[in-house]
């Protein structure tokens, strides 16, 4: 517990020792008034001047109590007219509140709020190695009970109608078949590219939450589902021309 500076424990006693002062003086004055009152009235009973004094008693020990502790209040905490040194003051002239000499630690309670972040090895690399693994198992296994046999040798002198480009740039050509060639091959392209990696400095959100991060997770799913919608539609809904048809009428025109 930390000690309180014997100029403020000097003071206190001072005040205390001006109150009990002020406390008899105010005993003393009402025990004269008591002395000096006139003799009662035999016409009044006796239980009404009991209760009369002693609601006066009462009321003159409140009205003494108040005025000592404005009085000690006044002398303790207020200069004197003249500019100089309060009474009770310490070392040098300096007053100060009891808060002022406590220290902090004592009346606060600080917590460190904890810091939501991870290292990135081997937290993150571990999980991803992980994930990495269990792709390539997939794989492994699935090819061995998946027949995926390749397609006969290509023929110069015969062209594939229609001719599909890979899954992953069929929706670069389906952009080709609705835009210019510049357009649809570097514009919208280069343009996608430029947001996602603007994306980071735009969105500064720290959480990891998918709920607080509603900008970031909404522009990944625009993406996302331009391309995909674009891929299913050269994939399943193009025909012979990569015209456009119609797979439960016409057929399916797409190989892997």
């Amino acid at each position: 517990m930390t000690e309180i500076p014997e100029h403020l424990l000097k003071r206190a006693q001072a005040a205390r020792d001006k109150a009990a002062e002020e406390s008899g003086a105010a005993a003393d004055a009402a025990g004269a008034a008591a002395s000096s009152e006139p003799a009662a009235d035999p016409r009044i009973p006796a239980h009404l001047l009991e209760r009369s004094k002693s609601r006066k008693a009462q009321a003159d020990g409140a009205g003494g109590g108040v005025a000592v502790q404005e009085k000690v209040a006044s002398v303790v905490a207020a200069a004197p007219a003249g500019g100089g040194v309060p009474m009770g003051a310490g070392p040098g002239g300096h007053t100060q509140r009891l808060l002022t000499v406590v220290k902090s630690g004592s009346i606060q309670d600080v917590k460190a709020s904890p810091v939501d972040k991870v290292h990135t090895w081997p937290h993150l690399l571990a999980a991803e190695f992980v994930a990495a693994l269990a792709c390539l198992s997939f794989t492994f296994f699935f090819s061995i009970f998946v027949n995926a046999p390749l397609l006969q040798q290509a023929n110069i002198n015969k062209t594939p109608n229609p001719s599909k480009a890979p899954w992953y740039f069929l929706g670069l050509q389906e952009l080709l078949t609705m835009f210019h060639p510049m357009v649809a091959g570097v514009t919208i392209p280069g343009v996608g590219m430029i947001v996602l990696i603007l994306a980071p400095f735009i969105d500064k959100n720290p959480s990891n939450k998918p709920e607080d991060r509603k900008f970031a997770t909404s522009l990944m799913t625009v993406h996302l589902m331009f391309w995909a919608v674009l891929v299913i539609i050269g994939s399943f809904f193009r025909g012979p021309g990569f015209n456009f048809t119609l797979p439960w009428r016409d057929g399916i025109f797409f190989e892997l």
